[in-house]
């Protein structure tokens, strides 16, 4: 499942993949990975990227169960 919200937030910020990675102490290719839905980070990490995004763990990572029965 692609990280859709993950990367609107950093759209909205005008932020690129590089510079969430660096305030997150994260790799580019990681970020890129965790949007595209093919990594699964750490508690640690999600908490880092929202921290760098200023957004609660709950805007980015919640899945919400009656979105997962459409799919």
């Amino acid at each position: 499942m692609t990280n859709t919200r993950m990367k609107a937030q950093r759209k909205k910020l005008n932020m690129s993949q590089t510079e969430l990675a660096q305030k997150a102490s994260a790799t580019r290719q990681t970020i890129g990975l965790i949007e595209a839905g093919e990594f699964n980070p750490s508690l640690k990490l999600c908490l880092s990227i929202c921290y760098a995004l200023d957004v609660t763990l709950d805007e980015i990572f919640w899945e919400d169960q009656s979105h997962e029965k459409e799919n």
